[in-house]
């Protein structure tokens, strides 16, 4: 059968029939390589399984859709309450960020529900027994594999009949009948199909890993986050301890929901109390920190914002932030020097969010222009208060949403003075009379209890 020749984007897999600099999906240079391929009737077998269309009526869901303690509750919650059978879930992040010791660890609890086979095409079998012995798993009912053929590891994979799948990594499997290298779109789109369909047909829950670019997105096609269930993105420092699971697609549970984690010499631990982890080293009586809270899913997490804002050098000042966005640090800069009447147009202004977590909500706005105030004129925030709220552009205060889990939060972690919107004060009652909420309704008023 003839042999047919296209031209396959790396980044986003568009295809042309002849070589192209730029891509036309993508806009990238230099991403189209060549790939081969022949058609075969093996392939127009995966569109005959054999399946006939049936009322929805009589589909019985006693066992579908259930799920599978993996014995880490911040894995569980980020899942939606366990790893549900039947699906495709896919886990990326930066190398060394542990995305394969959170899978090798999981495999203890999961265990208990049948087989695992986890197939490794970076490791070896002695690689991955040594790395469950450091991360004390033990069990008869972990399979370890390397390989590195999918048509070969599917062999494996009907004979032992697992529970749960993990594939480490999809973009080092291959199979035979495409052509280009592993890696590459065609290879990990027909890799993925497979996986895909045998979960759906056996019921197994598949893990797959996989890499990601420099823009931190996975690699490969962009299909392949529409084929699996659920996108788990690994994110954090990985020169540092902590460790953050974010959901960014989960067909069977919420995608605002995040799991901490400490990353240690036995692997990966559960932070079951981030707000404590964040704030545990604030420094007090110090300006230019400010304590905000957000919400994460449904889970509310105090956090440590510093400013430094310091006598430019240059004619035109600099901003810088991390873990928020830049644009709207610098709309915050020009509602203070519009509202507040601060001058900033001769001052570097720096913005962080300490603990490596990346705030994208407006609730932070207002603690955000606290540290700036406070380490422009020098003035010392209490550690005990907090700031919640949302600043417009005429400078008023504007709503947030879950105010009360936010104040409850607040309160647990031992802050007693609680600055929010005028609007949230009207319908909030807190029983604890040590607390004092102050309300305000525009940023000026809001930030002139720092003079106190």
């Amino acid at each position: 059968m003839k042999t047919k020749t296209t031209f396959v984007c790396q980044e986003c897999g568009y295809t042309s029939p002849k070589w192209l600099g730029k891509c036309p999906g993508c806009e990238n240079w230099n991403t189209m390589l060549e790939e081969s391929f022949a058609p075969s009737s093996a392939g127009d077998s995966l569109f005959t399984t054999g399946a006939k269309p049936m009322s929805i009526s009589a589909v019985t869901a006693d066992s579908e859709g259930t799920r599978l303690g993996t014995g880490i509750g911040e894995l569980d919650q980020v899942l939606g309450g366990g790893a549900v059978t039947g699906s495709l879930v896919l886990v990326g992040g930066e190398p060394g960020i542990g995305k394969s010791t959170l899978l090798l660890q999981i495999c203890a609890a999961l265990s208990t529900h049948g087989n695992i086979l986890y197939i490794s095409g970076e490791e070896s079998e002695r690689q991955l027994k040594m790395r469950a012995d450091r991360l004390s798993i033990h069990t008869d009912s972990l399979y370890v594999l390397s390989e590195t053929s999918i048509d070969a590891a599917m062999v494996h994979i009907k004979t032992l009949s697992p529970r749960v799948l993990i594939v480490d990594s999809v973009q080092t499997m291959f199979t035979p009948s495409i052509s280009s290298a592993s890696g590459s779109v065609s290879q990990v789109r027909e890799v993925t199909l497979r996986l895909m369909r045998f979960a759906k047909e056996t019921g197994t829950t598949v893990f797959l890993v996989g890499h990601v670019t420099k823009d931190g997105a996975i690699a490969g096609p962009r299909v392949l986050e529409h084929m699996v269930d659920c996108v788990l993105y690994f994110e954090g420092d990985r020169h540092q301890s902590y460790r953050i699971l974010r959901a960014v697609k989960n067909r069977f549970g919420s995608t605002n929901e995040i799991g901490v984690f400490d990353m240690g010499e036995n692997g990966l631990t559960e932070v079951l109390n981030p707000s404590a982890m964040l704030l545990s080293e604030r420094p007090e009586s110090v300006p230019g920190s400010a304590v905000l809270c957000s919400l994460e899913g449904s889970r509310p997490l105090l956090a440590e914002v510093q400013a430094l804002v310091t006598p430019t050098g240059f004619g035109i000042p600099r901003r810088m932030s991390s873990g928020i966005d830049l644009g709207r640090v610098n709309l915050l800069i020009a509602v203070l020097e519009k509202r507040v009447g601060l001058n900033l147009q001769n001052q570097d202004v720096y913005v962080n969010i300490i603990g490596g977590i990346r705030i994208d909500e407006t609730a932070a706005d207002l603690s955000v222009a606290a540290a700036i105030v406070s380490s422009c004129k020098g003035i010392t925030i209490p550690p005990h208060m907090v700031f919640l709220g949302e600043i417009g552009l005429t400078g008023e205060l504007r709503s947030i949403s879950h105010i009360e889990k936010r104040v409850t939060e607040s309160i647990r972690m031992g802050f007693r003075e609680i600055v929010l919107p005028q609007a949230n004060a009207k319908s909030l009652h807190v029983a604890d009379s040590s607390v004092r909420l102050i309300s305000a309704g525009t940023v000026r008023e809001a930030l002139s209890h720092l003079k106190s």
